[in-house]
């Protein structure tokens, strides 16, 4: 197994076929077939599965392209380093359900390194985009929850993505209301005086079975559900239509502003936030402020 050869495979994967990444890395096809079909001999799997149509990358051979990457972007920072005498920015992103204190943990662990010598991306997506990205090597970290309900399910993902959960803290379930909604200012509310307003809930795609949904109780039969795909418009409808949305209670006024509250739901339901990383992979500097960042919103659990 050469360099070039991964090289090979991810150029073949970003560009489709084997004609055109051919062009692009400046040799033939036929020799571009011959290293890819000796390195998939060498490791023993098929990287990529060929068709009259086409080529498309094995679900094994996903796993291996995202080594491959990390491999070639680790001898590129050494390589920039030691040989071209240039300093190239070490990378760092997370991908993450709808969550304001994994953005407010963010932007702390950002302000803690600077921007000068790092590159850092943060991703709020589907539970599934969470999941791809960490299995992908697109990001380092991920975070979601487990609760009672999808706990089992998504541990299967787990194993089969080849990614580890890391539990940071417990906490009960909230309403997350703007501050006019008319029970904003009870102690508990319970889902039955929720029932006259609409329930708000992120959108999963094509991933839409309640095993992924962003929100727990995803299986209650909801009088009114509205369903959106991003937080802006989430907190419009928040105030526009006195809608509401079931979350952990961790409050981020910085970020959010302070016309919304939580307010604690007459459940004993409980969400376990943790973070996801490739199995067998250590984390990063970046990586280990990030997740000390976010175990500081323990406090705030109540």
């Amino acid at each position: 197994m050469t360099l070039a050869q991964l090289r090979y495979v991810v150029a073949v994967s970003e560009a489709g076929s084997m004609n055109e990444a051919a062009k692009r890395l400046y040799i033939t096809q036929p020799s571009l077939s011959a290293a890819i079909k000796e390195l998939e001999e060498e490791i023993g799997l098929r990287v990529f599965r060929r068709t009259n149509r086409g080529i498309t990358v094995t679900p094994e051979g996903q796993e291996f392209i995202g080594y491959a990457m990390q491999m070639i972007s680790q001898f590129e920072l050494m390589e920039s380093r030691y040989i071209g005498n240039e300093m190239r920015k070490e990378k760092f992103a997370v991908s993450t359900q709808h969550y304001t204190f994994a953005v407010e943990a963010f932007v702390k662990m950002v302000k803690c390194f600077g921007m000068e010598n790092y590159e850092f991306a943060i991703k709020e997506g589907r539970t599934s985009d969470v999941l791809e990205d960490v299995r992908d090597f697109v990001s380092e970290i991920g975070i979601l929850y487990l609760d009672s309900f999808n706990e089992k399910f998504l541990r299967k993902l787990f194993r089969e993505y080849n990614i580890e959960f890391h539990e940071l803290f417990k906490c009960r379930i909230y309403a997350y209301l703007w501050k006019g909604h008319p029970l904003a200012k009870k102690e508990m509310i319970t889902l039955t005086e929720l029932s006259d307003y609409p329930c708000l809930s992120f959108d999963q795609g094509r991933s839409n079975a309640f095993y992924f949904a962003e929100e727990v109780l995803s299986t209650y039969d909801y009088k009114q559900l509205i369903k959106v795909n991003d937080r802006s418009t989430m907190l419009n409808l928040m105030k526009g239509l006195n809608g509401y949305t079931l979350c952990s209670g961790i409050i981020c006024e910085e970020l959010n502003g302070e016309e919304y509250c939580a307010v604690r739901l007459d459940s004993e339901e409980e969400m376990t936030i943790g973070y996801l990383a490739r199995k067998g992979v250590g984390l990063s500097r970046m990586g280990q402020i990030y997740v000390e960042e976010i175990m500081q919103y323990q406090d705030k659990v109540y």
